[in-house]
């Protein structure tokens, strides 16, 4: 078995690109009381813990996005990135964050991707889910072209809960642990390449998220319903 100890950066090196407001659906993000949520015990017991992150690891069946790719020959990782965000999305917790010592409400979700660019380093691209796959997919051909063009990231974190996602494609990984860095409180996924067994493939995910923010039953939810839309997608 293959596991892997990462640290997970807030951004990389690149410089970061401004977002234009026609661009993005106007919305903002706004602190609110812990103690007017349900998450009010878990921000006394986790905000200062020494480590309030947590790691599950699932395997997914993606053998439905492998065939879809193939057949609209559209690309696995977008595929993917989609349905992260539409499982997130039927999860209340993923509409708030804890950012510094504040717990903040966001009312959308956007997907990160890393994006090798023209330097051969890696820039940072989020993508905003939207439930149009049409949609989400044009959005992530052109920002993601576009980033890995000007080796400027595109930060949507201001405005949107932004789930992190990081795809290890040189090889096969049974699951990785990302570091608390303590300033990067995001949900965060991990992936390797795919895996074929008999007629299926086989995908091992790393799923980490802050503690403050959701428990493990939510954590459970989302995966649950990740592997559905997978299986749902068309």
């Amino acid at each position: 078995m293959v596991f892997l100890v990462i640290y997970v950066p807030i951004r990389y090196n690149c410089q970061k690109e401004k977002i234009n407001d026609d661009l993005v659906e106007k919305t903002m993000a706004r602190e609110i009381n812990p103690k007017d949520t349900t998450r009010a015990m878990a921000y006394e017991l986790w905000m200062k813990a020494p480590n309030p992150m947590v790691t599950f690891f699932k395997t997914l069946d993606v053998t439905n996005l492998v065939k879809i790719s193939k057949k609209r020959k559209l690309k696995f990782n977008m595929l993917l990135d989609y349905c992260i965000g539409k499982a997130a999305a039927g999860v209340k917790e993923f509409y708030i964050l804890p950012v510094g010592e504040k717990l903040m409400q966001y009312d959308t979700i956007a997907v990160n991707t890393i994006v090798k660019n023209k330097e051969g380093e890696v820039s940072s691209c989020d993508i905003l889910y939207t439930a149009d796959m049409e949609k989400f997919n044009q959005e992530y051909m052109e920002y993601t072209s576009q980033v890995a063009k000007t080796c400027q990231d595109r930060d949507l974190s201001e405005n949107s809960m932004v789930i992190g996602t990081s795809a290890v494609v040189d090889t096969e990984i049974d699951g990785a642990v990302g570091m608390n860095s303590g300033i990067f409180n995001n949900p965060f996924m991990i992936w390797g390449r795919y895996r074929k067994k008999l007629f299926r493939y086989y995908l091992p995910v790393s799923f980490q998220f802050h503690h403050t923010q959701m428990d493990g039953a939510h954590a459970g939810r989302f995966l649950e319903n990740l592997q559905n839309e997978i299986n749902r997608l068309k």
